[in-house]
């Protein structure tokens, strides 16, 4: 796996985790998911991601 294909799963993953904590427990987890779309949103201007740095550390090819 690279670490885009691995990216993209943990974002939309968190980004479905947080619609559920949001509807199911507590409004103010949609905060998270404002959290992750705007880390997506810049990222997309600045190309340069904290998750996509951690991955790399981690060991995983970046292309």
């Amino acid at each position: 796996m690279t670490v885009n294909r691995v990216l993209h799963i943990i974002a939309g993953l968190f980004v479905m985790l947080s619609v559920a904590l949001g509807y199911y427990i507590n409004p103010w987890f949609f905060a998270f998911t404002f959290f992750v779309g705007a880390n997506l949103f810049q990222s997309g201007f600045t190309n340069w991601c904290l998750m996509a740095d951690i991955l790399k550390k981690l060991g995983l090819k970046e292309a």
